[in-house]
């Protein structure tokens, strides 16, 4: 009879692992500053900066005939624009390095001091625009508070729907305070008259009420309430009666020199520049043909000078941009970070096909400006702030779970005697 008999060999003489290149092997940290970020973070920051850019070359171009024509700087728009973009996009990038906890706790604050900074048009620092008085002047800047309303209320529209994420079944848990306070904070903007603003700020609420998973009956009675609020605004305000009017004439070009002017000569841009274009810088449109065309209609000088290849290349970017927010939505544990994530998605990217629709005349004249692109500081500001909130919530997502190698079974050495 054999009698085996095993032995278990001490640490420091077992043989080498055969996978390991012998020698030591050193372990260099070099902290999170340099920690790989997720390919959602480097989606939303390329597009935002590439966009932010293509924006800043299309507004000289659209501005600098024009301005040189009366005698000022044919950069100065640009340069305004600029400078903006350079405060903005470093804040994108420290904003993302703030923690999620960071934005639940300053949910309350952001949207009472964004609140206080959208009355102050309403003060003598206000200034009254095209019909709407949305603007503040301050020792000669010009800045629109509602802007900056966008994100506080995606962020806080976030906070309390995630504090409550155990009772949105029930709807009075969900209407209280989500639309008693969403009323009077987009009422004091409707006070100045900018329903287009609104109407971006109602979709970031709907958009938060969506991502929040409430049942669908829930849903659907502020969906409805804000669209009935919206058609009450529209045929209770005769600039808007006529407008909406104008977009349904189909025989636009007997309205010519009235309110089908704008948007005839939006479509005669798009259609000018064909698939090519007419060539950067050489649209005919931006010479005082085409109002606001560095603001809302600046889509449609990107069509005339880039032509149809310039427009799907925008658009390309927003859908590349969407792509890596709805990611983070997918993505993310976390109710809070998926609510405020889809509210910034919607409104920036809902806002740019509202913008589009306007210059293709699928909408009447609403007013909203492209994100990233058209001419407003306030606007650009509030954008990559918002995009710097969305990197904030690429980096925590989960990582990715790596299984664990299969390690061979240990052979034990021994000797045989008989």
């Amino acid at each position: 009879m054999a009698n085996t008999t095993s032995t278990r060999m001490p640490p420091e003489q077992l043989p080498p692992d055969p996978g390991s290149k012998g020698g030591l092997a050193a372990r260099v940290s070099l902290g999170r500053v340099f920690a790989p970020v997720p390919s959602e973070f480097l989606l939303i920051s390329s597009t935002a900066l590439l966009l932010t850019i293509f924006g800043l070359v299309m507004i000289l171009s659209a501005t600098s005939a024009n301005s040189a024509a009366i005698g000022e700087s044919p950069f100065d728009a640009v340069i305004k624009q600029g400078v903006f973009a350079m405060i903005g996009v470093p804040l994108m990038f420290i904003a993302s390095r703030f923690p999620v906890q960071f934005w639940k706790r300053v949910a309350w604050p952001v949207l009472i001091g964004a609140t206080i900074f959208q009355l102050l048009v309403f003060t003598p620092l206000g200034v009254e625009a095209y019909g709407n008085r949305n603007w503040i002047s301050i020792a000669g800047l010009q800045a629109q508070p509602s802007e900056f309303l966008k994100l506080a209320l995606a962020l806080w529209v976030g906070y309390i729907l995630y504090r409550k994420r155990t009772l949105l079944g029930l709807w009075r848990h969900v209407f209280i305070p989500l639309v008693p306070v969403s009323i009077l904070v987009i009422g004091t903007v409707l006070a100045g008259d900018d329903l287009g603003t609104a109407m971006v700020l109602g979709l970031i609420v709907l958009a938060g009420l969506f991502f929040s998973g409430v049942k669908l009956r829930i849903f659907v009675l502020p969906a409805i309430g804000a669209a009935l609020a919206v058609a009450y605004l529209a045929v209770t305000s005769p600039d808007r009666v006529r407008r909406f009017m104008s977009f349904l004439n189909p025989n636009c070009l007997a309205d010519y020199h009235f309110d089908c002017y704008q948007p005839l000569h939006g479509v005669w841009g798009l259609a000018g520049g064909g698939v090519f274009g007419l060539g950067l810088g050489n649209s005919r449109e931006k010479y005082d043909w085409l109002p606001a065309a560095a603001n809302d209609y600046i889509f449609a000088i990107v069509g005339e000078e880039l032509g149809l290849i310039g427009c799907v290349v925008v658009l390309a970017l927003f859908a590349l941009f969407a792509v890596g927010a709805f990611h983070v939505i997918r993505k993310t544990d976390d109710p809070f970070v998926r609510i405020v994530s889809g509210g910034i998605t919607i409104w920036i990217v809902g806002q740019a096909l509202i913008n589009v629709g306007v210059v293709l005349r699928v909408f009447p004249v609403l007013g909203v400006p492209l994100p990233f692109m058209s001419q407003g500081g306030t606007s650009l500001l509030s954008v990559l702030v918002a995009c710097g909130v969305l990197l904030s919530f690429a980096r925590a997502l989960p990582a990715k779970r790596v299984p664990a190698p299969v390690r061979a079974p240990a052979v034990r050495r021994g000797r045989i005697s008989g």
